[in-house]
């Protein structure tokens, strides 16, 4: 027979000593392991007389359950000692000033950036729509026509799922606003876009930027002056900027844009095709079609609407002349931005 109370005053030492996982699990394997000194007292209360069994065996399951729960309580202390040390070994000091850069935004990144707070700094909000769109909200409500070449499977990526497609232009992004909002409204939009293009100057992904403008006084010059203050605070010079008479469904009139070439400076090079001009966007005069479908009153309100490929800006702001690039991965090209 054991003494219960000597036995708790020396198991109490014991745990307390134990400084370790393996240390701790000792000492258990002592008191409460199958041979344990607790363990073995419970399997002699059968040798004892009838009328002492009740009492010691009551002490004992007693003192085996102060046991169990000392050792819990100091495993549970020492595997939560052990994750403290470890993560302070990982410890870093993020305020630590960094001896030199060690990494940069893409190009596209920076282009993205650059249109976006020279645009904010005139009053423009920004707005992000889904890439998976509705196909009513990248082509019909935008007055596209069922039969354009625009639809065509060859043109568009389809989901398998009717109705959705990955857009092709960040163009819808003006039928969410204007559902979502009534004007005056000024916002661009940018993100990713999906075609299926695939040669050194396009790319079946790739980035656009969208403005949109809805007010009672919007106009064509208003539109024009927007569009030359963006070009050249983005190129930083006096670029010269015509707009070319075009077509496009959703804008009426509808305009594409030039600039002198940045490359030649207009006398007439490889990039520009001899021409001294480069085509950087596409703008027009919101059509009246599109305001109505998206409930705004044309009788009020009339709105202007440009789109860019910020692929293509980047390409002529940095002088980079193959897309692909942009996403190879290549430290030799991605060094250049740092």
């Amino acid at each position: 027979m054991i003494d219960p109370s000597e036995v708790k005053r020396q198991a109490e030492k014991d745990i307390k000593k134990a400084d370790s996982l393996q240390k701790l699990s000792e000492v258990k394997a002592k008191y409460l392991g199958k041979e344990g000194i607790i363990s073995l007292s419970l399997k002699s209360i059968k040798d004892l007389p009838q009328e002492k069994r009740k009492e010691y065996g009551s002490e004992l399951n007693v003192l085996k359950e102060f046991v169990e729960k000392l050792i819990k309580e100091k495993e549970e202390y020492l595997r939560n000692l052990e994750i403290e040390e470890k993560l302070s070994a990982q410890w870093v000091d993020m305020s630590v000033p960094l001896e030199s850069l060690v990494g940069a935004l893409h190009p596209i990144t920076q282009t993205l950036t650059r249109i976006r707070d020279i645009f904010v700094s005139m009053g423009f909000s920004v707005f992000e729509g889904p890439e998976m769109e509705l196909e009513s909200y990248n082509f019909d409500l935008l007055n596209i026509p069922k039969e354009h070449p625009a639809r065509d499977m060859q043109d568009t990526f389809y989901i398998n799922k009717e109705g959705y497609l990955l857009r092709t232009h960040t163009s819808p992004a003006q039928i969410r606003v204007m559902l979502l909002q009534k004007p005056p409204i000024q916002v661009i939009a940018p993100g990713k876009v999906y075609r299926r293009d695939d040669d050194p100057t396009h790319s079946p992904m790739f980035h656009q930027v969208e403005g949109l403008v809805v007010n009672e006084y919007a106009n064509f010059k208003h539109m024009k002056y927007t569009i030359e203050a963006f070009l050249r605070t983005f190129f930083e010079k006096n670029v010269p900027v015509r707009f070319r008479a075009s077509y496009f469904p959703f804008t009426e009139p509808s305009a594409e844009v030039d600039i002198g070439c940045v490359i030649c400076e207009g006398l007439g090079c490889r990039v520009c095709k001899g021409s001294g001009w480069l085509e950087v966007m596409g703008c027009g005069m919101v059509h009246p079609k599109v305001l109505e479908n998206c409930g705004v009153d044309t009788e009020l309100y009339q709105g202007f609407a440009f789109g860019m490929g910020v692929e293509r800006l980047s390409m002529l702001y940095f002088g980079i002349d193959n897309i692909k690039l942009f996403y190879e991965n290549d430290l030799r090209f991605l060094k250049q931005f740092i």
